[in-house]
């Protein structure tokens, strides 16, 4: 601290790029070792989240894009706004308290780790992942839907029609392959997403992750776990 703040940030700058963090006031243990021992569990969790995204998404924007302007793509839409309009802790705390504590599928706050049991893990995990993963899976369906919408109208599709192809032909053989250029795009910065989403909803589940380990610190003012 005697050193001008410039040389403070360069010194703790070139300690950074090398790995070092720094020590934690509260644990006093070397704060790469806590993000190392963490970020399994928030990688795991993010993970998860995005298999929810893709399997949900997918099909029912397929699905939704083959009975165009019908009932069944009225309905998807509306659920698919509503769904996106739900923020992940508050979807939580509604998962926690009826599968929780109402049907008692699992139990809030009895966390298994990964090196006790990988299927336990996985187990407790689902709950988190669908609160995470159901509104960005909403956003991939909104997405997708608009883009296969965009590519039937296109004239090759017309001529695809025309050889002699099936819709079930022309929308997995040319129609989805060039509609999931945009959503792929999206997936990549929906992945990102998740990660730092995943800081909220574990304080939901109690899944000691790195959101965990922030939310702690910023309020023990641990200032080097917290950078780092």
């Amino acid at each position: 601290l005697n050193d001008p703040l410039l040389i403070q940030y360069l010194n703790w700058l070139k300690n950074f790029i090398i790995g070092n963090f720094g020590t934690s006031y509260v644990y006093n243990e070397p704060v790469s070792s806590l993000i190392v021992d963490k970020f399994p569990v928030t990688l795991s969790l993010a993970l998860l989240s995005m298999v929810v995204m893709v399997i949900v998404s997918i099909p029912l924007g397929i699905l939704a894009s083959k009975h165009a302007g019908k009932l069944l793509d009225s309905i998807l839409q509306i659920v698919s706004q509503f769904t996106m309009a739900i923020p992940s802790f508050f979807l939580g705390i509604i998962m926690t308290y009826v599968f929780g504590l109402i049907l008692k599928w699992f139990t809030p706050g009895g966390y298994v780790s990964y090196t006790d049991s990988k299927i336990g893990f996985i187990g407790y995990l689902i709950c988190p992942a669908l609160a995470i993963g159901l509104p960005k899976a909403a956003m991939v369906f909104k997405l997708l839907r608009g883009s296969m919408g965009e590519e039937m109208n296109k004239e090759y599709v017309r001529t695809t029609f025309s050889r002699g192809n099936t819709l079930n032909g022309a929308f997995y053989g040319h129609i989805l392959r060039n509609a999931m250029i945009p959503v792929i795009t999206f997936l990549a910065m929906a992945f990102a997403d998740m990660i730092a989403g995943s800081f909220i909803v574990e304080q939901v589940f109690g899944i000691p992750g790195i959101g965990k380990i922030l939310v702690t610190s910023i309020s023990n003012r641990d200032y080097p776990v917290v950078q780092g």
